[in-house]
């Protein structure tokens, strides 16, 4: 893992597209802007849990969903 510091209005650039600055400081929380291209996903990481969370349940259907469906065919 890379540790950087950075202080209000300084930035970190992640390859030539991928630009994350320090906007504001307060009580413990640091507020982040962060420009990237629309197909890089950008997420909090409890919601990037619950979107790969989902996509596995997605890609694994219940085995007992599946019977009943046959069944009905």
């Amino acid at each position: 893992m890379l540790i950087l510091t950075r202080r209000k209005d300084e930035s970190i650039k992640i390859g030539k597209d991928i630009e994350i600055k320090v906007l504001h400081i307060e009580d413990g929380k640091v507020k982040l802007g962060i420009s990237a291209p629309r197909n890089v996903g950008v997420h909090r990481e409890e919601i990037y849990e619950k979107i790969a969370n989902e996509n596995k349940n997605a890609i694994n259907p219940n085995i007992n969903s599946l019977k009943e469906m046959l069944n009905k065919l």
